[in-house]
């Protein structure tokens, strides 16, 4: 005969796999699947820490895995006060002779292997959560987009300097968001980035610098 502990036990787990229906887990134990571009700044996993590490002389630097469609993505992050990061979605990564041009370096094409597209940033200067084009307009996607209005003070003032911050990004369709410890943080639509690769960028540093690291944990992802 079961008992009503149980009973309540097995609900319970019931109701939990249904929570988790569709999540998968990322570098809770290895990098898995995802491929190193870009750069040449180093990525471990320990103790179910990401962990991105500058290399002097390395250019902006991105774990990828991918291409997907609709999705929605939560991670914890922390980074060094003195490094910029980023996670790029639905972005791309160019090919030998592709016509991308850098936003950031008056027209120059991108070189091979350059990964461009919507980043949410990860950021103690208040830009957290908002989307930058990272290596094709330069520019911030709430002003290409009109949606400097969601960037409110509390959007500004939501990521924790020297501590763990919760990130949710939801992409659907047209419609990407984010939110950065519960505060939403970015709220646009555009059409031109159909499908692509999500990018854990460790950013490029300065001659003498470094090296400095940025991590993530409670990684996962789910396709809407």
């Amino acid at each position: 005969m079961k008992t009503p502990f149980f009973l309540s036990l097995v609900a319970a787990l019931s109701l939990s796999a249904q929570a988790e229906d569709g999540w998968q887990h990322w570098f809770k134990d290895s990098l898995g699947d995802a491929e190193i571009v870009s750069g040449q700044a180093t990525y471990t996993v320990e103790n179910g820490i990401l962990t991105g590490t500058t290399v002097e002389g390395s250019g902006n630097t991105f774990l990828t895995k991918g291409p997907f469609k609709d999705f929605e993505l939560e991670f914890q992050v922390k980074t060094d006060d003195q490094l910029n990061s980023g996670v790029q979605v639905r972005s791309k990564i160019t090919k030998e002779g592709d016509p991308v041009l850098d936003g950031s370096k008056k027209g120059q094409p991108l070189p091979a292997g350059r990964m461009y597209g919507p980043q949410c940033e990860i950021a103690i200067n208040g830009t957290a959560g908002d989307f930058y084009d990272e290596a094709r307009r330069a520019t911030w996607w709430s002003i290409i987009t009109g949606t400097e209005a969601v960037r409110t003070e509390e959007a500004k003032a939501a990521f924790k300097k020297g501590d763990w911050n919760h990130y949710r990004i939801v992409v659907k369709g047209d419609h990407y968001q984010s939110f950065v410890n519960g505060v939403k943080t970015a709220d646009f639509t555009q059409p031109n980035d159909p499908e692509g690769h999500i990018g854990f960028q460790v950013h490029g540093i300065k001659k003498g610098s470094g090296p400095y690291k940025v991590q993530w944990k409670e990684v996962k992802f789910k396709a809407l």
